[in-house]
C-alpha cells in the first residue's frame, strides 16, 4: 500500500489483506463516517412532515429488499421476478403472529426484533425452496419458476381465510425504552431501525465478498462450469444465493409490516416485483452502492410524477387521471433509457465521479 493513507494513488498492495480493505484510504473512511453521522443526526435538526418521512422510510425498506435482489440477480446472475413474494413472506410472518397472539401481545410489542429476525428466516427458507429449481433451470426458465412462486404466493394469501383473504391484517405498535412508540414518533423510530439494519447488512454483504462464498457467487455467474472445475458447487451456491436474498427480503417485509401497522396483499404483487427489479437495474446490477441509488431514484421519480399530476390537474379536465397514465409511462421510459444508454446504472456515475476526484487535476 502507498505510504500516504489519505491520498493514495494507484493500487500498491503487497498483501491480500490490504487488497480486501473495506476503505482503501483514510479519506474514504472519514467521508463515509461523516455521511453516516449526517444520516443519524439530521432528524434532530430538521423536521419533516409525516408523508415525507413515510417516503424516506419506504426508500430504506426498499434498499433492504434490493440488497437481497442484487445478491441473487446482480452478483449470482440468477433472474428473480418474484422478489416481492419473499418480502411478503417476511411481512406475513409478523402478521400471522399478530393474528394468532393479538396486537398487544408481549411478543409483538416488546420482542419485535425477534419477529424481524423470524421474518428474515422465513424468507430464507422460502428462498432456499424456490432456489431448488436453479439446480436444473437457467435463464428464462428460472425466471418463469420465480414468477410461478409469485403467483402461488398471491393465490395462497387471497384464498386462505387465515390471511384474511388478502385484506389488511393489523399489527400493533411496538415498545421502546421510552415507552410505546406513538403516532408522532412512529416514522422517525422506524427510520432509525431501518437505517441500522441497512448499515449492518451493507457491511455484511461487503464482507461476504471477501470470503470464498461471496466469490463463488460471482464465479457461478460468470461461468458455472468453470466454477465447478475449480472446486465450487454451483448448485449449492445458487441455493444459498436465493436463501440470502430471501433473508434480506424477509427482513424488509417484517419492517414494512411494523411500519404500516398492518399487512395487505396489495403491497406484494407482481407489480412490486417488477419495481424491485427496476430499482436494481437503475441503481446498477452487481454493485453494492447500486442497491442504495436505485430505490432512491425510483421512489423520488414516483413522488415527482405524483406532484406533477396534482399540479397539472388544475389545468386539465377532471375526467383525465394524469397520474394513472404517467406513472407506468415514466417507469417504463426510465428503465428503457437506462438499459440503452447506461446499463451499469447510477453506480457507474458514482464510479466515474470517484475516479475523477482521484486523478484531478490530471485527465488520465
Amino acid at each position: 500500500m502507498a505510504a500516504n493513507r489519505w491520498l493514495a494513488t494507484g493500487n500498491f498492495f503487497t498483501t491480500y489483506q490490504e487488497e480486501q480493505r473495506t476503505f482503501v484510504t483514510s479519506l474514504d473512511r472519514l467521508i463515509f463516517s461523516i455521511f453516516l453521522l449526517i444520516l443519524f443526526v439530521w432528524p434532530f435538526f430538521f423536521s419533516l412532515s409525516r408523508p415525507h418521512m413515510l417516503v424516506i422510510d419506504n426508500i430504506l425498506v426498499a434498499v433492504i429488499a434490493v440488497l437481497g435482489l442484487n445478491l441473487v440477480t446482480g452478483f449470482a446472475g440468477l433472474i428473480s421476478i418474484g422478489h416481492a413474494a419473499f418480502v411478503g413472506v417476511g411481512a406475513y410472518t409478523v402478521a400471522s403472529c399478530a393474528r394468532l397472539l393479538g396486537d398487544d401481545h408481549f411478543l409483538i410489542t416488546h420482542m419485535w426484533p425477534i419477529l424481524i429476525l423470524a421474518g428474515g428466516v422465513a424468507g430464507a427458507i422460502a428462498g432456499a425452496i424456490v432456489g431448488l429449481p436453479a439446480l436444473r433451470l437457467k435463464h428464462l426458465y428460472l425466471a418463469i419458476a420465480t414468477l410461478s412462486f409469485q403467483m402461488i404466493f398471491e393465490w395462497i394469501i387471497k384464498f386462505l381465510a387465515f390471511f384474511n383473504q388478502g385484506q389488511t391484517i393489523s399489527v400493533g405498535r411496538v415498545m421502546w425504552i421510552t415507552g410505546e412508540i406513538g403516532r408522532n414518533n412512529h416514522y422517525i423510530f422506524w427510520y432509525y431501525v431501518a437505517l441500522v439494519l441497512i448499515v449492518l447488512m451493507g457491511f455484511g454483504v461487503r464482507n461476504l465478498f471477501k470470503t470464498r462464498y461471496g466469490r463463488a457467487l460471482v464465479a457461478v455467474r460468470d461461468n458455472d462450469r468453470a466454477a465447478d472445475a475449480m472446486g465450487m458447487h454451483p448448485g449449492f451456491t445458487k441455493i444459498y444465493a436465493f436463501a440470502l436474498s430471501g433473508f434480506l427480503a424477509g427482513v424488509a417485509g417484517a419492517v414494512h409490516a411494523f411500519l404500516y401497522n398492518g399487512v395487505g396483499i396489495e403491497s406484494f404483487t407482481l407489480h412490486h416485483s417488477i419495481s424491485y427489479l427496476a430499482m436494481a437495474i437503475v441503481g446498477g446490477l452487481g454493485t453494492l452502492n447500486g442497491s442504495f441509488w436505485g430505490p432512491a431514484a425510483i421512489q423520488m421519480l414516483n413522488l415527482q410524477v405524483e406532484n406533477f399530476s396534482q399540479y397539472a390537474s388544475d389545468y386539465l379536465p377532471s375526467s383525465m387521471n394524469l397520474a394513472t397514465a404517467l406513472r407506468p409511462f415514466t417507469f417504463g421510459l426510465v428503465i428503457v433509457l437506462f438499459l440503452m444508454f447506461e446499463p451499469r446504472g447510477i453506480a457507474n456515475w458514482w464510479r466515474i465521479a470517484k475516479s475523477y476526484t482521484k486523478t484531478w487535476p490530471f485527465r488520465y
